[in-house]
């Protein structure tokens, strides 16, 4: 077993802690705030991660895992350090390499032994070459120190579950000595390697995401087309799931993709691209897609409605998606400012990402509207006159349909996650608007294509 310290202890760094003690690895997690810190000792998460905090408990325990901000005790005699740190991004579209640094310098300045620096944070390829040039300038001791990439591809929400259970974990080395110390590392975890060079493996995140990325934003395109010509987009993903090159994950149409990394990786490589005089056209059009797609069903209610001044507007999810209580690049953030301008009363339900949300916007007056935050579905639609869904949480799924013809003032929804039938929102006297499906907007504009046809014929 490994003596392993991480840097860094967000959603990259803390997982990783977490599942490196669960294989009996030595860990320290390492952060800045002494706050958060005491948080994580007293057995308390953080973040909402399924699974994650039962972990962070046991391995606790046990010993294997701790919590310091003492970066130099936890980094002298580390066999590797995991840098964890974010990488946000910036104006332009480039990361944000300084926590990097930040974290480079500390290591040069406290290893005491050979040691393995290894970047889990996603990264523009090059930087870790640059790091390991960096963390050489400052380095205080005549130790040996390498860096190795190792980028992660977890899913928010499930995050403890695709570390232990990954489909394959990507190593970029430049020497025998960092690829062994790697594989020695993931070798409790019985996972798939694919050893290759550092710059490689960080083009192997953005790659991959980017793709994914793609895949989304093209069904999206395709569903605002299937609406026009009355197609139904989750018939089309099905017969396109059956084709093994397809495969069957990321049809889903919707508004969008959001969290911390699809949003700012597509931007990244954008600009890697840009900065290296090569024009990466499809993933521009990924980026435009998705942009437009986070409005398009606030775009509908407004056709539909006067003004959404004085209404009762229900919320459903604030998330980016379920399972997490992050809002990185949430559809929210982007539809409840504009209802707000418009002065929309605005009753919002999210199991555990309402606290959060209410930092943005706290409870309240906002402008011209208000936002108050309810522990239920039902009391959010509760005489609402228009109803959002943003976020596909069980809660909303398992609300039957009769339920807004019940409660609502207006049975009018809003659907950015085809939650439901439409069919049976039909049968239940709901005005149902999804994505990519058969409308009720789309019959109308049908119906008045048909009268003026009818009126030039006679």
């Amino acid at each position: 077993m490994y003596k392993i310290a991480v840097a860094g202890t967000g959603y990259v760094g803390l997982v990783a802690g977490v599942c490196f003690a669960e294989m009996g690895h030595q860990v320290t997690c390492v952060d800045i705030d002494q706050s958060k810190v005491e948080v994580m000792k007293s057995g308390i998460s953080p973040i909402y991660e399924v699974g994650l905090q039962d972990l962070m408990i046991k391995n606790y325990e046990s010993g294997n895992l701790k919590y310091t901000t003492d970066y130099q005790s936890a980094y002298k005699d580390a066999d590797a350090i995991f840098i964890g740190v974010g990488t946000p991004e910036q104006p332009d579209g480039s990361a944000n390499l300084s926590y990097i640094a930040t974290v480079a310098r500390q290591i040069a300045e406290s290893v005491e032994k050979d040691c393995l620096v290894v970047v889990k944070s996603t990264v523009p390829v090059g930087t870790n070459d640059k790091v390991e040039q960096f963390i050489q300038d400052f380095l205080v001791n005549d130790v040996k120190v390498e860096v190795a990439s190792n980028p992660e591809f977890l899913a928010q929400g499930s995050a403890v579950h695709d570390t232990l259970h990954a489909e394959r974990v990507i190593i970029g080395t430049e020497s025998k000595w960092a690829e062994e110390l790697l594989q020695g590392i993931y070798k409790p975890f019985n996972l798939p390697v694919v050893s290759v060079n550092r710059r490689s493996a960080e083009m192997i995140k953005y790659a991959s995401n980017d793709f994914l990325a793609l895949k989304i934003s093209y069904m999206n395109d395709i569903a605002n087309l299937c609406e026009l010509v009355g197609a139904d987009i989750q018939d089309v993903a099905k017969g396109m799931s059956f084709d093994e090159r397809i495969g069957s994950k990321f049809l889903n149409a919707g508004i969008g993709f959001g969290g911390s990394c699809f949003p700012k990786d597509t931007k990244a490589l954008e600009y890697l691209a840009k900065q290296n005089g090569y024009e990466l056209k499809t993933v521009q059009a990924a980026i435009d897609v998705n942009k437009e797609q986070k409005t398009i069903l606030y775009k509908k209610a407004s056709r539909r409605l006067i003004t959404f001044n004085g209404l009762k507007v229900a919320v459903l999810g604030l998330t980016f998606k379920p399972g997490t209580d992050d809002l990185r690049e949430a559809a929210s953030l982007e539809n409840i400012p504009l209802l707000l301008e418009q002065g929309a009363d605005i009753y919002a339900f999210d199991p555990v990402g309402a606290d959060n949300f209410a930092k943005v916007h706290p409870e309240g007056q906002n402008g011209r509207g208000s936002i108050t935050y309810v522990s239920n579905v039902e009391e959010a639609i509760k005489d609402a006159n228009v109803c959002f869904i943003f976020t596909e949480w069980a809660e909303v799924r398992e609300v039957a349909p009769s339920m807004y013809k019940e409660l609502m003032r207006t049975p009018l929804v809003y659907d950015g996650r085809n939650i439901y039938s439409v069919d049976k929102m039909e049968q239940a006297q709901v005005e149902y608007h999804s994505i990519g499906r058969k409308t009720v907007e789309r019959q109308n504009m049908k119906e008045a294509n048909e009268r003026e046809l009818h009126a030039a014929r006679s």
